[in-house]
């Protein structure tokens, strides 16, 4: 269901965009430095599902490019790493994990004198790596893609600099398996809300 969702949104914003007017921005691209607070909401499955596992929340630095394919019309890519700790409400220590995920996403724009709000959608790809395990003698996490939704605003405070705000939510789902056995495995949606606060040049 979520997937059709993503396909009808990107759909959506390529009809609208073809019905408008196609001129190129005046800056065709632009970069971004963001600071983002990562908020997983997780639940897991099978194995571990009658206890409460808890992924840390964090702030980590994000980087983004976007290349403008029209006025209004964007293909934007982010790259973030955060890392986080996971444990067991009341019991074993799971250790930590890091993530790279760079997302590529689709991006609508509208234009409100100095505002320039956007909406968004797209795909990511996440990379587990620095496995702590904690109490365990081994975890693995495997890689996968998700899927971002997204919506923010950029403020103009000069002709090339502006202010972003950037909200999104991630799809992801992954499988977690303990001390290298398979039947000691789970799946887990990750699911992370992602706030970022930074600044960006057009060129």
């Amino acid at each position: 269901m979520k997937k059709v969702f993503l396909f009808v949104l990107l759909v959506s914003l390529f009809a609208v965009d073809g019905q408008a007017q196609v001129v190129k921005a005046e800056y065709e691209w632009q970069a971004r430095v963001r600071a983002v607070y990562v908020a997983p909401a997780p639940y897991f499955y099978r194995s571990i599902s009658n206890v409460e596992v808890n992924i840390s929340e964090t702030v980590a630095p994000e980087i983004g490019l976007s290349y403008f394919l029209s006025k209004k019309m964007s293909a934007d890519l982010t790259v973030s790493m955060s890392t986080h700790d996971v444990e067991v409400e009341g019991g074993s220590n799971l250790g930590s994990i890091s993530l790279l995920s760079p997302t590529l996403a689709l991006q609508h724009h509208f234009y409100a004198n100095n505002f320039k709000p956007y909406i968004g959608a797209g795909i990511n790809y996440t990379s587990f790596f620095n496995e702590d395990p904690g109490d365990l003698d081994s975890i693995e996490y495997k890689n996968q893609v998700g899927y971002v939704l997204q919506a923010g605003i950029d403020y103009k405070i000069s002709d090339k600099w502006f202010i972003n705000l950037d909200f999104r939510k991630m799809y992801l789902k992954t499988e977690v398996t303990g001390n290298n056995d398979s039947d000691n495995s789970s799946e887990v949606n990750v699911d992370p809300l992602i706030l970022g606060f930074g600044v960006g040049m057009k060129f």
